[in-house]
């Protein structure tokens, strides 16, 4: 199990769109923590050029050995135009738009070149792969880890013969990773990451990856407290130099804003800082990824103009918490916080109740 191979129990959060690079995973890793790949929107071409450059960084850090994984997006179901069109319609008015699309994110090809170029770990988001999935990626090495949202879909990824469950709360930032995003379930109160890594430790016996609202070693200490096996942060990196986040989303970062979840920019429901876009539709549809690509030139456009208005800012509830430290230097303090928090003397405040 890789998680027992780690010097630190600190797990990079795959961030697709910009902000995942090779430098930003071969760091962590390199620094005893578990770097991540994220290949969303990436063809399976751009995929394996990371993995190589991903080696090659561990190799010149003199970590060849150490783990690192690769995270790819489980495709959905096309959605009919008609559930959609007035939306774009409407933001088209005011705003550049693309052409809607639904497409498999290069599904079929990443899974061959990863079968074909093993790598230690390979996470998804978005769904559940097949158990004939999983099995062509265990019977090459490669453990896999599904993200989950609930007990429902832990049962579902425990049944494909998911190695390890990713427990996304409802405080992280980016997009939720839910397998079905129906806005039917929207008046349910997404469950904490608190709360779900609770559920999931009483449910099941797969080791569990506390995600959400972790910014902090002792964050990160109390959900292995709880019974997480390690804890995944991603805003908390954001800000790193090795990143590639977009400055406009740097300088965002340290101001105060609240966050909310929304569908206004990609069709699917993620947690972005709160701005005049999310703000002027709160009822966008569930359409992706077509509103993703739709929305491209307008995101595109806002990062050219410094519009922070206009461009999705994805960030966890805690994203004021993040700093700008080198990212092997962050994992490095995060650990020792870690460590200071489960120290003896919090063993002895318990014995004295």
């Amino acid at each position: 199990m890789i998680l027992d191979e780690l010097r630190t129990p600190i797990v990079l959060a795959p961030m697709a769109g910009g902000p995942s690079t090779p430098e930003l995973a071969a760091a962590v890793s390199a620094a005893g923590g578990l770097g991540f790949l994220a290949t969303g929107y990436l063809s399976a071409d751009e995929t394996a050029d990371r993995i190589v450059r991903t080696r090659a960084l561990l190799s010149e850090a003199g970590a060849d050995t150490a783990p690192f994984g690769v995270n790819l997006f489980v495709p959905g179901a096309p959605t009919p135009a008609e559930r959609f069109s007035r939306y774009l319609e409407q933001v088209g008015r005011s705003f550049p738009l693309g052409d809607a699309r639904f497409d498999t994110d290069d599904w079929d090809a990443k899974l061959d070149a990863l079968v074909a170029d093993p790598v230690p770990v390979v996470s998804f988001t978005f769904g559940c792969p097949s158990a004939a999935e999983v099995g062509r990626l265990h019977a090459v090495g490669s453990e896999a880890w599904v993200t989950i949202t609930s007990v429902g879909e832990a049962r579902i990824a425990v049944e494909a013969g998911a190695d390890v469950l990713i427990a996304q709360g409802a405080e992280a930032g980016g997009h939720r990773a839910t397998f079905v995003d129906r806005p039917e379930d929207d008046g349910a109160d997404p469950l904490s990451t608190l709360a779900l890594l609770q559920l999931l430790t009483g449910a099941t016996d797969r080791p569990v990856v506390a995600a959400g609202g972790i910014a902090t070693g002792a964050g990160a200490a109390a959900v292995l407290v709880a019974g997480a096996a390690a804890a995944q942060l991603g805003t908390a990196f954001l800000n790193c130099p090795e990143a590639g986040t977009a400055q406009l989303h740097r300088d965002a970062l340290a101001i105060d804003t609240p966050t909310m979840l929304t569908r206004a920019f990609s069709g699917r429901r993620a947690r972005g800082l709160r701005n005049r876009f999310i703000l002027d539709h709160p009822d966008a549809p569930a359409a992706y990824p077509e509103i993703h690509y739709a929305t491209g030139p307008l995101r595109k456009q806002a990062r050219a103009d410094g519009n922070a208005d206009a461009v999705n800012l994805w960030a966890g509830q805690t994203h004021t918490l993040t700093g700008d430290l080198p990212a092997a230097d962050l994992v490095r303090a995060l650990s020792a916080k870690m460590k200071s928090a489960l120290s003896p003397a919090l063993s002895r405040r318990i014995q004295d109740c």
